[in-house]
């Protein structure tokens, strides 16, 4: 193995998985032209997603953070923004570290009030499998 190919698996290795701004990066090698990635087998990971709706357009992912930290401790908060504009979409995602602080999160918040909306808070729903063709 040539100290590229080394140097281009370690870099990989470290910067896979890597959350930045509450998204896993996922970093690996490309492919030729035609053929199909080799991808790792899929782990499934225990993940204690919350969906958070309702929000008011003043919310950001910081001010969602705040609000659900008191309730647990927040691995990510994100509220989704508007790809062309950049104004949230009155959604976010919360990830908390446990099952415990997941239903004690949704058991506090659900229905109540954030800057003068009720905001809806449930477990998050598996994201669909894109199919790629």
């Amino acid at each position: 193995m040539g100290v590229e190919v080394r140097v281009a698996t370690v870099a990989i290795s470290i910067v896979n998985s890597r959350n930045i701004d509450g998204r896993l990066l996922t970093v690996n090698k490309a492919a030729p032209r035609g053929s199909r990635p080799e991808r790792p087998p899929r782990v499934s990971e225990t993940s204690y997603r919350i969906y958070v709706g309702n929000l008011p357009w003043g919310v950001d992912s910081d001010r969602l953070e705040e609000v659900f930290s008191e309730h647990g401790k927040v691995v990510s908060a994100q509220v989704v923004s508007d790809r062309d504009t950049g104004r949230s979409r009155g959604f976010g995602f919360v990830t908390m570290s446990s099952e415990s602080e997941l239903n004690d999160a949704i058991a506090a918040l659900d229905g109540e009030n954030l800057d003068g909306r009720a905001i809806r808070v449930n477990v998050a729903g598996e994201r669909p499998r894109r199919s790629s063709f």
